[in-house]
């Protein structure tokens, strides 16, 4: 696309950078390539606190990002319950870094909870599905979840896997129930929000790298950022588009992303 200068990106991980253990090719060269524009880690998953991706990051031989430039659902799902109610009491479900992402600011109550909040990873069992529904039904707490993803990349034993995502996980509760969950990931604004505003960037100059139409590029695109897809991920090199949904740049992967930035020199003013 001529004429546009890339200022500040917003980068999704999962699916674009790795599968779980596996480095996807082209991500190293890209993170590298990419190190002088303003950049954010954004991502749907709940699972690992901004650390422990940095540590990821790290033990996958990655340029490792400040920790201020990663923000997951779970910190954007503890930003949103504080601005519903300060000092929120919370049920969660999901892996031990979405509980103790809430407790930063709320207080953990499985009899009287305000919010009953599902995550990503393990924790979900009848037990807990069972004293969700109560909560919702006798005590009226709200039905919220990290994210719609209804799958995950995964790497199990060394090879690509799909796991259960967000979407998937609350599936339950929302059926038994007849409440439909207030989704807080991508697509939905407040991520993105969050990461634009990190990096002091405006809208227009941003660019939103993922690897999912309906959650990467759709929110980007409903807030007017400029967006690039890279079909490595679920979303393969042959699938259509959804409906609507009309990315700036459609690639097979990040290397070829990269050679379209650099044949428009959409990244001219930070070459070096």
């Amino acid at each position: 696309m001529g004429g546009l200068v890339i200022r500040a990106l917003l980068i999704d991980m999962d699916g674009v950078l790795f599968h779980g253990d596996q480095v996807l090719p082209g991500a190293a060269a890209f993170l590298r390539r990419v190190g002088g524009v303003p950049h954010c880690f954004v991502t749907n998953n709940p699972i690992r606190s901004p650390g422990q991706i940095a540590e990821h990051f790290d033990r996958l031989s990655l340029p490792v990002p400040a920790l201020d430039r990663i923000v997951t659902s779970a910190e954007a799902t503890l930003t949103w319950l504080v601005k519903q109610k300060p000092g929120f009491r919370f049920f969660a479900i999901g892996a031990s870094t979405l509980h103790e992402t809430l407790a930063l600011q709320g207080n953990a109550d499985a009899q009287n909870a305000d919010f009953v909040v599902v995550g990503e990873g393990a924790g979900i069992d009848y037990a807990s599905i069972s004293t969700a529904i109560n909560l919702i039904l006798k005590r009226g707490a709200q039905l919220i979840c990290t994210n719609p993803d209804n799958t995950v990349d995964a790497s199990c034993d060394g090879q690509h896997c799909v796991l259960p995502g967000g979407g998937a996980l609350v599936a339950p509760i929302a059926i038994a129930t007849g409440v439909q969950p207030v989704f807080v990931g991508k697509p939905n604004p407040l991520l993105y929000q969050m990461a634009i505003k990190r990096l002091g960037a405006s809208i227009s100059d941003c660019v939103m790298v993922g690897d999912r139409p309906d959650t990467d590029i759709a929110g980007a695109q409903a807030l007017g950022m400029h967006t690039a897809l890279v079909r490595t991920g679920r979303f393969a090199s042959g699938d259509r588009l959804p409906a609507g949904i009309m990315p700036t740049w459609d690639c097979t992967s990040l290397t070829e992303l990269m050679a379209q930035w650099t044949a428009t020199s959409a990244l001219r003013d930070v070459d070096h």
